[in-house]
């Protein structure tokens, strides 16, 4: 049987074809929808593939943060560099839905920014900045100029707190977008004041496994049904959406669904022209098509003319699918009559409608594109670094496209010295300038028809008469890098008080270093081709950080982010040595298994800690002898990513039972966590997440049993250990548990009661099993002393 993504896999291929129905489908509407959501994967897939699909309108998702905040399913990447993985995967999700994406936040730099997980919307739109992200909202409205705008989640107590703060800015942004005096200095930017003309919330809870609405949703007013499924695929527009939902890989989205209904409930909050009657569709009161446009108050005489017979030009190239020279004629002769149109409207009708029927002419010859070539591929080639010479390789197989031209999109200052020209094929020599910046990790807005990243080609030609221009991407976008990326192994280092200083080797490749900056007291040496970093002579406690310098500056790395789901893209970041001295005692004898489901770095941390520690791999799992390790250690997440491991569960209960300790990290519900055969005894997590977490990193912790030896030997656990944790103390907890689990601690968010399933352990036949759902693995990322003392417990043996 076929798993979900091999099954949603059906739907990607896009033959020429298909290319050319999408971009003709394009054409049936003239309204615009924006999805407003917090973080990649909030949209509402199923319900924007069928806006876009089944009727042709322009999606537009607005997301304020780039999941920095968040966990990863897939791999190490955190914070930062896991958003730059995030926005890819959501550029991905939109590329399979023809959406466009606005930011509005960019990265963990900016104020709007994905700070994990909250619980209280006002506590959001404090830490963002409630002015700032309404203006940005604002200014999204006012450059897309949606005609609908629906939030995916309800502003209800029970829901994550960053879905409350955008929903409530959406409806906030609504009336100032549309006021001239709001904002002025968008006018700068060529925006105009906008008014959205309907504004629905969802009419379904978003009650689940994560959230708990506590206020039932609002009334539906409209059933929007969409019946027949996609004219192209056969699948549902649902089917489509998860589709779209897999590129959110790092979150563990898209699932196959078996003939789901294309049926969504919404509820109209608001429209612009007072009370709404009875709606049976999503388009009605509003101009949905260009004959809607040319019934228009102030669109009369020949203009009015010209679009209804643009229209019915449109319909008969979309009829005449797929015979390309009646497309082509009638897309043609559509161009001519908006055009014609357009240039006789009035400057108040222009301003209502003009943004319309430009659109609609890009969109005209997007797809008389489509309907002249077969294939066209634009690709750089070569190292991209300032003053670096690239290559840009453009590839064309037209059927009809003639008079072609072909000018690369590059940034200010960049230099194209040279070109070489075949049939079909045309190569560029770019010189990229010595002062050219680095690209940024996060990209402002995302548009599927093109015109994405720092270069691409800007292709016109003649079809059927048209001249047409169009914006090809390169195949991987353009990313301006450091001149000399330097990488250290290790990056990050311990120090434990007491042992010999004998110094930290460190590797350099790609760059070598000519000086390093460092604190008082530290010393840095070569020695052959690595250098040694000393600590200062009496012991520090706390995180140290050593720049290495190349040419008179601090490195920088740059790191690249590949994955099968999404186009390769690369991370730049500080070239440093995190060094973290520390008071630590480790378990005497402790031989350490660990299973991790590459979602965290415990197995790195716990060797950095001088831990004796062994990656356990499906062999080991299935055959090896478990009895030679004292603690397995089961990484997060890893019951749901490693199907060694569910099958290895009656072998690490034994194990247990013969005196192992096994420590298991927290793992969602749906990580194939069995309550009743998972864990060696009955164990089950808190659903919905939201009412099992503790989202303040500063909240107090009580400590139950401070005597238990997890908590006592080999360090004693006291306040200082659970000082400076970041984002979050846990989530996930344990909600119910055999009697065998002793709780080890309390803790809370505040107003809110305690809750004592982060930390329990159980004495089993001659083992121990311990369940932590603590953010360990986090505080680990981020050097906190006190995570390393609690592992060092954690991992003793039983």
């Amino acid at each position: 049987m076929l798993d979900d993504h091999s099954r949603l896999a059906r739907v990607v291929h896009q033959p020429t074809l298909v290319r050319l129905h999408r971009a003709l489908s394009r054409l049936r509407s003239v309204l615009t929808v924006m999805n407003t959501g917090a973080h990649p994967d909030d949209e509402i897939n199923g319900m924007l593939a069928a806006l876009r699909f089944g009727y042709g309108m322009r999606v537009v998702v607005a997301c304020s943060t780039r999941g920095e905040g968040g966990q990863n399913a897939l791999g190490p990447e955190r914070g930062a560099v896991l958003g730059v993985l995030r926005t890819a995967e959501m550029e991905e999700a939109a590329r399979r839905i023809d959406a466009d994406v606005a930011w509005l936040g960019h990265g963990p730099d900016d104020p709007v920014h994905d700070f994990g997980f909250s619980k209280n919307g006002d506590d959001t739109l404090r830490r963002w900045g409630e002015e700032r992200v309404v203006e940005r909202l604002v200014r999204a409205y006012r450059r897309y100029r949606p005609d609908i705008v629906i939030p995916t989640f309800l502003d209800v107590p029970g829901q994550h707190g960053h879905h409350r703060a955008m929903t409530r800015a959406a409806e906030a942004a609504l009336s100032l977008a549309a006021d001239p005096s709001a904002f002025p200095e968008h006018a700068a930017s060529g925006l105009t004041p906008w008014q959205v003309s309907k504004y629905y919330l969802p009419a379904w809870s978003g009650a689940g496994y994560a959230y708990d609405d506590e206020v039932p949703p609002p009334p539906a007013t409209l059933s929007l049904k969409v019946v027949g499924g996609d004219e192209v695929t056969g699948l549902s527009y649902k089917q489509l959406g998860e589709w779209s939902r897999a590129a959110h890989a790092s979150q563990g989205m898209g699932k196959w669904r078996d003939k789901p209904a294309d049926q969504w409930s919404l509820h109209l909050k608001a429209w612009a022209d007072g009370e709404a009657g009875p709606e049976k569709d999503i388009r009605a009161h509003v101009p949905a098509t260009l004959a809607d446009i040319a019934a228009m108050p102030g669109v009369t005489g020949s203009a009015s003319a010209a679009l209804q017979e643009a229209q019915r030009q449109i319909d008969a190239a979309i009829a005449a699918f797929p015979n390309r020279a009646r497309m082509v004629e009638a897309l043609v002769d559509a161009a001519r009559r908006i055009e014609q149109a357009r240039a006789e409207l009035d400057k108040e009708a222009a301003g209502r409608v003009g943004h319309r029927l430009d659109r609609k002419l890009r969109e005209i010859d997007a797809a008389l594109f489509e309907a002249s070539v077969n294939t066209a591929r634009a690709v750089f080639t070569g190292p991209a670094h300032p003053g670096a010479q690239i290559t840009l390789q453009t590839h064309i197989d037209g059927q009809d496209l003639s008079d072609i031209a072909m000018t690369p999109r590059l940034p200010e200052g960049f230099n194209a010295v040279g070109m070489h020209e075949e049939p079909g094929y045309v190569q560029f020599e770019i010189v990229i300038p010595a002062s050219a910046p680095h690209t940024g990790n996060y990209p402002e807005a995302y548009d599927p028809l093109g015109g994405n990243g720092e270069g691409g080609v800007r292709i016109s030609g003649r079809v059927g008469g048209r001249r047409i221009e169009v914006d090809l991407d390169s195949e991987e976008p353009l990313r301006i890098g450091p001149l000399q990326s330097l990488s250290l192994e290790p990056t990050v280092a311990l120090f434990k008080a007491g042992e010999p200083a004998n110094g930290i080797r460190v590797q350099t490749t790609r760059a070598e270093p000519t000086d390093w900056q460092v604190l008082a007291g530290w010393n840095v040496r070569k020695e052959g081709s690595d250098w040694v970093v000393l600590p200062p002579r009496e012991f520090r406690p706390g995180v140290t950080t050593l720049v290495p310098v190349v040419d008179g500056r601090p490195a920088t790395s740059l790191h690249t982010i590949s994955y099968p789901h999404i186009r390769p893209t690369s991370f730049i970041a500080p070239a440093e040595l995190k060094v973290l001295s520390l008071d630590v005692t480790l378990p005497v004898g402790a031989r350490i298994g660990y299973v991790g489901g590459g979602s965290d770095n415990v197995g790195v941390q716990m060797c950095r800690l001088g831990l004796d520690v062994t990656d356990l791999g499906e062999s080991e799992l299935k055959a090896g002898q478990l009895s030679a390790f004292t603690t397995i250690v089961v990484g997060i997440f890893a019951f749901g990513l490693r199907r060694d491991l569910k099958a290895a569960t009656g072998r690490l209960h034994h194990f247990v039972e013969e005196g192992g300790h096994l420590v298991t990290l927290y793992h969602r519900p749906t990580d194939a966590w069995n309550p009743t055969a998972t864990p060696p005894r009955r164990l089950v997590i808190g659903s919905p997440s939201l009412r099992w977490r503790v989202t303040d990193p500063g909240a107090p912790v009580t400590v139950l049993r401070p005597d238990h030896p997890l908590l006592s030997s080999p360090n004693r656990i006291d306040a200082g250990d659970w000082q400076g944790w970041d984002k979050e103390r846990g989530l996930y907890f344990a909600a119910e548990y055999d009697a065998a689990y002793e709780e080890l601690l309390a803790l809370n968010d505040p107003g809110e009661n305690p809750l004592k399933g982060s930390l329990i352990s159980a004495r089993i036949g001659r083992g121990r099993h311990t369940h932590v759902s603590l953010v360990l693995h986090h505080q680990l990322d981020k050097l906190v002393p006190g995570a390393f003392r609690v592992l060092a417990n954690l991992v003793q043996p039983a």
